[in-house]
C-alpha cells in the first residue's frame, strides 16, 4: 500500500535502495516480487508529484506573465 505522506525525496531514496539491492543481488527471489511491486508504487508516486509540481510552476509562471501585461 502506497503512503501518501511520503515525500518525493524519500520515495526516490527508497527506489535507489531497491535498485541497489537488486543490482547487488542482496535480495532473495522471494523478496524480488515484493520489491518490484513497491518500486512500481514509488515510481507512480514520483510521477504524480512531478506532474503536480510542473502544473504548479506553470500556474505561477502564467500568473507572473499576466501581471506583466
Amino acid at each position: 500500500m502506497m503512503e501518501e505522506t511520503i515525500t518525493y525525496d524519500q520515495a526516490y531514496k527508497e527506489l535507489e535502495a531497491i535498485a541497489r539491492d537488486i543490482e547487488n543481488e542482496s535480495i532473495s527471489v522471494d523478496e524480488l516480487a515484493v520489491k518490484v511491486k513497491r518500486a512500481a508504487e514509488l515510481i507512480s508516486l514520483c510521477e504524480v508529484k512531478l506532474k503536480s509540481a510542473e502544473i504548479e510552476v506553470n500556474n505561477i509562471i502564467n500568473q507572473i506573465n499576466k501581471n506583466k501585461d
